[in-house]
């Protein structure tokens, strides 16, 4: 990803650039999402979801958020790929504040790598983005080291909860399966988008546990609002294959037309 971004803090209803501070912020919450020419799918839910956790972590800026938010979008029409990442900052002395940083985005990846992290879920925030964002990092540069594109995390029963930065889902013949809700893993807007492709479709949802080893031989799926869909070429460590493609296309097509201008 491009090192050339920019940093805006939010004041006086307005978005004002400003210097990077020094060091890895504190993030109390962050949402990010791909920008294509001014494009984007789902930009509202991911305002919905930044504005819960805002709700929750500082309720002092819920009535700034419906200016934050038209700002940002104000901001975002700019032609080219973009990444930007909406943050909640709670610590030093000015309390709350909400910013937006605009990076450039790579090029759309191919198929991915998965990893079992070897650890219990160590995150200490699971259902919020922005206060493990580093430990996340961490662990998807734990799965380079092992040949290994992302990190997959897992419980103390060994069950699949999610890739440190991307959902986990598979494919059971033609339907087509993720994590339960009983189990604590990121709200993830693409994982609702790919399920609405699939119930419109006229396929089969499941919520179901998992563990690494039970998807031997099923099309497996990493996604990310950055990347979309990757398919999962390979479990490294498994020690089987994982199954082909066969829905990839048809999935990666609907989502794409998903995008509306911001």
């Amino acid at each position: 990803m491009s090192d050339n971004a920019k940093f805006f803090r939010f004041e006086s209803d307005a978005l004002i650039e400003q210097s990077e501070s020094t060091g890895e912020p504190q993030l109390a919450a962050a949402d990010s999402w791909l920008v294509i020419d001014g494009k984007a799918h789902s930009i509202e839910r991911h305002f919905e979801r930044f504005a819960a956790w805002v709700n929750d972590s500082a309720p002092e800026l819920t009535e700034d958020l419906p200016t934050f938010f038209e700002a940002v979008k104000t901001t975002l029409g700019a032609p080219g790929r973009w990444f930007p990442r909406l943050e909640l900052h709670t610590e030093g002395d000015k309390g709350a504040q909400l910013f937006l940083r605009l990076r450039e985005a790579p090029d759309q990846l191919g198929p991915i790598k998965l990893w079992t992290y070897p650890q219990t879920d160590p995150r200490q925030f699971p259902l919020v983005k922005g206060p493990d964002l580093s430990l996340c990092l961490q662990m998807r540069r734990n799965a380079q080291m092992h040949g290994a594109d992302e990190a997959v995390i897992t419980d103390s029963r060994g069950n699949i909860l999610e890739g440190a930065l991307s959902s986990i889902v598979w494919w059971q013949g033609d339907v087509l399966c993720a994590p339960g809700d009983e189990l604590p893993w990121l709200d993830s807007i693409t994982r609702r988008e790919v399920f609405s492709i699939a119930e419109q479709m006229g396929l089969k949802t499941r919520l179901k546990t998992a563990k690494p080893a039970d998807l031997v031989g099923l099309e497996v799926w990493a996604l990310s609002s950055l990347q979309g869909i990757r398919v999962a070429s390979e479990w490294v460590g498994l020690g089987a294959p994982l199954g082909t493609a066969k829905h990839f296309d048809s999935f990666e097509r609907r989502l794409r037309m998903l995008s509306t201008i911001i």
